[in-house]
């Protein structure tokens, strides 16, 4: 009787092995989206060395466009370490035209690509505006932050920080 047990619970274990090993972590996969300058890039050509913070924002939305010039001092501290900053513009059509225009009104330094269909973002089940994601070098979703207030910065940076280690 108590090998049946013993053997009842380490079948039991090593089902919630199988499982857990199974479960992967979110993954981005390689996209091309047009930049500012209207050129082709993919996320391969731009990804940060060990990290790549994914913004996806709209020229309409106030948090968006709060949250723009933080993460690009977060970027030109930490580009350095191997970070590169990524927003991803989902504004439709008759707000495209736009992004140019705001991107360049707050001096970002980081590389800002155009998603009309905001394919990009729903291929990864995200809805909020804005919505950041870091990446691990592998493209593995390693940290998600939807929404921005105030003060928001330092925990992204807080994130960042003990990524980077």
């Amino acid at each position: 009787m108590n090998k049946n047990i013993f053997l009842s619970v380490w079948l039991v274990f090593l089902a919630i092995g199988f499982v857990c090993n199974s479960l992967d972590a979110q993954h981005v996969n390689d996209f091309s989206l047009e930049n500012t300058d209207n050129e082709l890039v993919s996320l391969e050509e731009i990804q940060g060395e060990k990290l790549t913070i994914i913004d996806f924002w709209a020229t309409w939305c106030k948090p968006c466009t709060k949250a723009m010039p933080k993460l690009n001092d977060i970027y030109n501290d930490y580009k350095d370490q191997g970070l590169a900053v990524i927003g991803i513009s989902c504004d439709g059509p008759r707000s495209i035209g736009k992004v140019n225009l705001v991107a360049q009104s707050m001096n970002i330094d980081y590389d800002i690509l155009k998603d009309i269909d905001c394919e990009v973002m729903g291929e990864n089940n995200f809805q909020a505006f804005p919505t950041l994601i870091i990446l691990d070098s592998n493209h593995e979703i390693v940290y998600v932050h939807e929404g921005f207030t105030s003060g928001d910065e330092k925990l992204i940076e807080e994130e960042i920080i003990s990524l980077l280690q």
